[in-house]
């Protein structure tokens, strides 16, 4: 251990949160959580007997950082995005499968009941994960389900001991109808996947709206949602220092380097264009600030023209996402697609002095391909040319833009599904 890192290592908080340990030469190799870091940071490197993959572990950490937050629950979250948007390789070298856990919720069925899992399957139910210790999920679980009552059995119509606890919606009993429980089933995703703020902020609205009409008992509910989620104190607090320190330091300087831009791009957004042959139209918006994904701030789009066109459907959602001056201007525009996408919104974005590239997903998709942007340039006679950047797929930048492309395809993909259920059930 460096005189360096013995000395960082005095500084750690006794606060929840999650740390990153990286190896010489920058790279985050083991993503982890702790309720107080500095015990568990600590236990890395004292003289305690550990298995072979851990002291290998720690042979190769040089440097470790952290990001505080206000609770266990909110270090369980954010230790899953990372870990998604770092791909340590040592998370993968130490887990155990039996670790790994998914929430899983069958929307489908007439009364969905929440469950955990260790493996997703292919029924088009909804899985949230993954995350990495199953205990503290499903405190976590335990804990929301008393904002949020849910089944966590198949529903069969009879009362229990849950159903005078108040943590079953109370169907068996009138307290509430499938169609109500659908809708705060839909609010308990939204906040494990990370919607939290937005959903506090929607909740008061509401509340005050019912209680504006004389819905009062509409108004205790939601009431009850609003102050549960807001004791359970969600908001994740980051510093710039903790921010330069875990995202700037790879892949967003590496963007800087490679774009030439003035400054680690803090704000990125991306885009996806979903549909069936022109059919159910939709574009969705991501946004990742300082390398992780924010998803209080994610924007759908339904195209009001319905056709087979990615260019010109990724115009429009261009066109309308930049009349909204109130949402704050990107510092970059990552597109799913190629030149054709670029090339129909370059003009606008030049306009605005904001930066866009594409991600072009032709070509190889083996497992060790390359990921390739696409960057716009203007030659000296005022031509646009593009350069063709092939990123190695363990780089940091790789596995950032890899991210955000990802979670862009995901939500078009999940809202253009909502659309085309709505429309076979007119």
């Amino acid at each position: 251990m460096t005189d360096a890192l013995k000395a960082k290592l005095k500084t750690l908080p006794s606060s929840p949160g999650v740390y990153f340990h990286k190896n010489k030469e920058g790279e985050v190799i083991y993503v982890g959580k702790a309720a107080v870091l500095k015990n568990r940071v600590r236990q890395y490197f004292q003289n305690t007997e550990k298995d072979p993959k851990t002291e290998a572990l720690v042979a190769e950490i040089y440097d470790t950082d952290w990001i505080v937050v206000d609770t266990e629950m909110d270090a369980l979250f954010l230790e899953s995005e990372m870990i998604k948007r770092y791909k340590p390789k040592w998370n993968i070298l130490l887990r155990d499968d039996k670790t790994v856990s998914y929430v899983r919720i069958d929307m489908k069925s007439e009364v969905p009941f929440v469950s955990m899992t260790r493996q997703p399957l292919d029924d088009k139910a909804t899985y949230i994960g993954p995350f990495y210790a199953k205990t503290t999920v499903s405190t976590a679980l335990r804990i929301l389900r008393k904002v949020f009552p849910y089944y966590d059995k198949p529903y069969d119509g009879k009362k229990t001991l849950n159903t005078d606890l108040g943590l079953t919606p109370g169907i068996e009993i009138g307290k509430s109808s499938p169609r109500e429980y659908k809708k705060n089933l839909k609010k308990l995703i939204r906040y494990l996947e990370g919607d939290r703020q937005k959903l506090i902020r929607e909740l008061e609205k509401e509340m005050k709206s019912e209680a504006a009409a004389n819905h009062f008992e509409k108004a205790a509910e939601l009431r009850n949602q609003y102050f549960g989620l807001k004791g359970l104190k969600k908001k994740i607090v980051f510093s710039d220092k903790e921010f330069l320190d875990i995202s700037s330091d790879q892949a967003l300087k590496q963007l800087q380097k490679i774009l030439h831009l003035s400054e680690p791009p803090r704000r990125i957004e991306g885009f996806d264009i979903s549909h069936e042959q022109g059919t159910n139209v939709v574009a969705s918006m991501v946004v990742f600030t300082n390398g992780v994904s924010d998803r209080a701030e994610y924007r759908k789009f339904k195209m009001r023209h319905q056709r087979n066109d990615d260019t010109a459907n990724m115009r429009e959602v261009i066109e309308r996402r930049l009349k909204h001056q109130e949402w704050t201007y990107p510092d970059l525009i990552l597109l799913d697609g190629a030149e054709g996408q670029i090339s129909a919104v370059r003009d606008l974005l030049i306009d605005k002095n904001i930066p866009v590239i594409g991600r072009d997903k032709s070509g190889d998709h083996t497992r060790n391909a390359g990921v390739v942007i696409v960057i716009p340039e203007t030659t000296k006679n005022a031509q646009t040319i593009y350069r063709h950047e092939v990123l190695p797929p363990d780089s940091h930048i790789a596995k950032l833009i890899a991210r955000v492309d990802e979670e862009s395809h995901r939500f078009a993909i999940s809202y253009h599904r909502l659309l085309k259920s709505k429309s076979i059930l007119k």
